[in-house]
């Protein structure tokens, strides 16, 4: 598999890597219902057996149940692969989720972080949320001053707009952006992609697959039939009248992909990674079959003819 630069940093990474936010299971406020642990670890073992040579985690997943499933599989390989997590969403007892871009508070999670994967040091820390908006310069002043002492090696910031970005570059270079980036939510496109080109700022995107909608294999039956804990129930992507739009979205995904032997997730993936902002981008996986539907969009890429047609499906859908 092909690999990029991340901005100014000196790693190459694959244009995809491995996305850990569904396998942190149930029981926590953004879960998408219960994971098989063992299914968890195959499926980051798949993905690095297949090429893949990242992967994206963050503490509030699972609330620390994903980052010990990553440092499980990859405690015993000679080579790991890059590690990237996330703060600013932290929890408490009850396992309620606040935001804090409090120095102490990041110092703690990073910590947590580093025990719980298992690691020396974290190959790419981001805030998660640029929130409270008060408080990014003092959370990003810390992010330099863990990377300054080795605890990390690069940092960088997810969710977060062009005006906050420039506010903190005077404090410290930023490695990457995380934005959400697909067919169904291009709005970057217009602002953010172009500044992050412009300043080598790199870009991993994630849900290029709108957390499973655009996968092929979902159903108005599977929606139905969601876990009572799975947020998506609460997405409007997952509602009528996009719910029905979508899955049609879906049957032109399919038609498109046939000819090149790929799957409707994978003509998805590879329309983010058209884009010359994008370094890579970031594809969940709950087993090792889900990992395998998906790997052939790091060499795919679609014509400007495929594009065209996606577009102009998508022009014609609800809003």
């Amino acid at each position: 598999m092909e690999t990029r630069k991340l901005g100014n940093t000196d790693m190459h990474i694959t244009s995809i890597g491995f996305g850990s936010w569904a396998i942190g299971g149930s029981n926590w406020a953004y879960g998408w219902g219960a994971q098989d642990d063992g299914d968890a670890v195959g499926a980051i073992e798949r993905a690095l057996e297949l090429g893949i040579n990242w992967i994206d985690t963050a503490a509030v997943y699972g609330l620390g149940h994903s980052e010990e499933l990553v440092g499980k599989a990859v405690a015993g390989l000679k080579k790991k692969p890059f590690i990237f997590t996330k703060c600013a969403l932290a929890w408490n007892e009850e396992r309620q989720i606040s935001n804090s871009l409090k120095a102490d508070s990041i110092r703690r999670e990073c910590e947590g972080s580093l025990k719980r994967l298992g690691v020396d040091a974290i190959d790419l820390y981001q805030i998660h949320w640029p929130n409270p908006d008060d408080d990014i310069e003092e959370g990003w002043q810390e992010m330099a001053c863990l990377k300054e002492q080795g605890l990390v090696r690069h940092i960088g910031v997810s969710n977060f707009s062009v005006e906050q970005l420039r506010r903190i570059m005077p404090i410290a270079p930023v490695a990457s952006l995380q934005p959400p980036y697909s067919m169904l939510r291009p709005a970057v496109e217009k602002e953010i992609l172009p500044f992050c080109l412009e300043h080598n700022i790199g870009v991993i995107v994630y849900s290029p697959m709108l957390s499973g909608m655009l996968t092929g294999a979902m159903t108005i039956e599977r929606v139905a039939n969601f876990p009572k804990d799975d947020w998506r129930r609460g997405n409007k992507e997952f509602q009528e009248p996009r719910l029905s739009a979508n899955i049609k979205l879906v049957e032109l995904l399919k038609a498109i992909g046939l000819p090149h032997g790929r799957s409707a997730g994978e003509v998805a993936i590879a329309w983010t990674l058209r884009h010359p902002a994008v370094t890579g981008a970031i594809v969940g996986g709950r087993n090792a079959v889900q990992v395998e539907g998906i790997i052939g969009a790091g060499e795919f890429r679609l014509s400007e003819e495929e594009v065209g047609r996606i577009g102009q499906f998508i022009a014609g859908m609800p809003k």
